[in-house]
């Protein structure tokens, strides 16, 4: 296994073809039609066959995920994974203090237990990720991964290069499309058990939490919201006092706890 930070783009790499077919993939964020786009254009520079975007830590989810020229077997393997590979994956958490990684792994590198129930089982045998650490005490991990499957050629050296040039870009299209494709009515419920936990938090503070739920850096909300990261932190900071809690992943804890709460008084 071997991981690294993303490089800058240099000449006709793998990032400057996949900006050429932006205009096929942009317009579909928050689509359905967003996941296919976005494998057939990485597809084009590189061997790969599946993809999946997803989070890692107390909370775990996949957003989305899909397949071209094979079965689509992606949420078999989440599925597999978190029927125990996840407690003990290392990959994603050994590359470095970098808040944006690159990592790319073979099946024959990947422990037995995870080989056998998702590389194996499913026909994969390499995976190349761009995964970004998320601002929370759980250990978060968001990641961008994509997969070569059996029959299909060898990633080579220079193809993984041009991976690493794109990887702040394939990141970004993934925070975006996973904000818009969130559901109104989700986040409309959120938002009213956020306020029925806590009625002073300000719309500023609601739209923060909002946003932490759905996954966006502190970063990401900021330019989302055309506020200065230091003003998001202080939404933030104050809504999580309002609230109780310290950590995003209490935030989710709170978000489940209410949510089951509800269910109960039904």
């Amino acid at each position: 296994m071997r991981t690294w930070s993303p490089a800058l783009p240099a000449g006709e790499s793998a990032h400057a073809l996949l900006a050429a077919r932006m205009p096929e993939v942009v317009p579909a964020l928050g689509d359905a039609a967003f996941g296919p786009r976005l494998l057939q254009a990485v597809a084009a520079t590189l061997p790969v066959a599946s993809f999946s975007i997803y989070r890692t830590g107390a909370r775990p989810a996949i957003f989305i995920s899909g397949s071209l020229g094979v079965p689509d077997t992606t949420r078999d393997c989440w599925r597999a994974y978190l029927s125990g590979p996840v407690q003990h994956d290392r990959t994603f958490r050994d590359g470095g203090p970098a808040p944006l990684r690159m990592c790319h792994i073979t099946a024959g590198e990947v422990p037995p237990e995870h080989r056998a129930k998702v590389y194996d089982a499913h026909g994969v045998r390499e995976r190349v990720s761009v995964v970004e650490r998320e601002a929370s005490a759980d250990g978060a991990l968001f990641a961008v991964n994509f997969y070569r499957h059996e029959g299909q050629r060898p990633l080579a050296d220079g193809q993984l290069a041009d991976f690493g040039e794109a990887g702040a870009l394939l990141m970004a299209l993934a925070r975006k499309h996973v904000v818009l494709a969130s559901p109104p009515q989700e986040s409309a419920g959120q938002a009213q058990r956020l306020l029925a936990q806590c009625p002073e938090l300000t719309q500023r503070e609601l739209e923060v939490c909002l946003r932490l739920l759905r996954g966006m850096t502190q970063e990401g909300i900021a330019a989302d919201l055309g506020l200065a990261l230091p003003t998001v932190k202080t939404y933030r900071n104050r809504a999580f006092a309002r609230l109780g809690i310290h950590f995003r992943s209490e935030l989710f804890a709170l978000m489940l706890e209410a949510g089951e709460g509800a269910l109960a008084a039904r």
